[in-house]
């Protein structure tokens, strides 16, 4: 059951994000929401900044101006690891596992940073039902170097998920996947968001974003070009510009 308390803590929020290579700003004063129960995409360009700007709210990175708010905390100076015992879980665009690991182990990791006491057996279940989530149990005892991309996805999304985060960052979650473990994704983050979740991912498939979406920004140059429904977002000519190519 979501509670007003959980619904309060998920809840993610970027006011004025600035973030430098040098002298380029690679995010420039972004302002962002994912609030609870709702998936919010980031779309753009390659090169727009929004894998940096995932860096800066997942706190792999320190942004060079604004503010990273995790329900009504500012956890701008926090390091990722404190963010995760908070609530906050992250994917990656270029898959990472442990590739000399189980895929069970694997899942057993994330599960391991669970809020709260070290409990061996809530860890044990927590992978199992992440596990299950995705339908990896065929493969739990499989050295995960031994698996295909697709099943590398879902299990760095099952790691995640292991450790019952409040907000969900998803870098590309789809890349790599065949038709039928898309359509599991779809039905997993749609349960999660159903639960109180708050889920902010980025995607390249405009289709994708279509189907799962309530709400998108649109990135470009570091620089927000639009944010809204994702009817409208999708809809606007600025955005068909600088995403898709058109124009």
């Amino acid at each position: 059951m979501t509670t007003a308390a959980t619904t309060a803590t998920a809840r993610l929020t970027a006011r004025g994000i600035v973030y430098r290579y040098g002298g380029i700003e690679a995010v420039a004063g972004v302002d962002l929401l994912a609030p609870p129960g709702r998936i919010t995409a980031l779309i753009g360009p390659n090169g727009a900044g929004k894998s940096t700007l995932f860096d800066c709210l997942a706190g792999t990175v320190r942004p060079d101006a604004g503010r990273v708010l995790l329900g009504g905390r500012d956890v701008t100076r926090l390091a990722a690891h404190r963010r995760v015992r908070l609530g906050l879980a992250r994917t990656f665009q270029q898959i990472a596992v442990f590739p000399t690991l189980s895929v069970a182990d694997n899942v057993r990791v994330g599960a391991e940073q669970h809020r709260g006491r070290p409990d061996p057996r809530a860890a044990a279940e927590r992978t199992a039902r992440a596990l299950g989530l995705f339908g990896l149990q065929d493969v739990a005892a499989e050295p995960a170097a031994e698996q295909p991309t697709g099943v590398l996805r879902l299990v760095e999304l099952a790691r995640a998920l292991a450790g019952g985060p409040r907000v969900l960052l998803l870098d590309e979650p789809a890349a790599g996947l065949d038709t039928a473990q898309t359509a599991r994704l779809v039905t997993v983050l749609r349960g999660l968001a159903d639960r109180g979740m708050a889920l902010l991912l980025v995607e390249h498939d405009a289709e994708l974003v279509a189907e799962l979406a309530d709400s998108v920004y649109a990135l470009a140059d570091g620089r927000l070009v639009a944010g809204g429904p994702t009817r409208t977002v999708l809809a606007d000519p600025r955005v068909t510009r600088v995403w898709r190519g058109a124009g």
